[in-house]
């Protein structure tokens, strides 16, 4: 395991961090329960000159863990279910940049 993996193991382990989800593959797969990092910025959008603000969700969610995931699977947060819509691995190989929508 390399120094990225083993801080990325440590960050969703952490309580304080780390969130417990539930995956499910093209959103009708067997559950897999897993620990992934949450982040829910708002995201400003112009429309008609008008500013909109909508939720968005962006999660870390470890390769080693989950080593596929496509657009279309579903994980759930809490009382969140969230739907990828774009997944990328970071710079260092081991950790998926979700983006998500609810």
């Amino acid at each position: 395991m390399s120094a990225f993996a083993a801080a990325m193991a440590a960050l969703v382990a952490d309580p304080n961090l780390g969130v417990e989800a539930v995956y499910r593959q093209s959103g009708t797969g067997n559950p897999f329960a897993l620990r992934v990092l949450r982040s829910s910025p708002d995201r400003v959008a112009d429309a008609f000159a008008t500013e909109i603000i909508a939720a968005t969700d962006i999660l870390s969610v470890p390769i080693a863990t989950l080593p596929n995931l496509a657009a279309g699977d579903t994980l759930t947060i809490g009382p969140d279910l969230v739907t990828v819509t774009s997944a990328t691995r970071d710079a260092t190989g081991t950790a998926w940049r979700v983006l998500c929508q609810r």
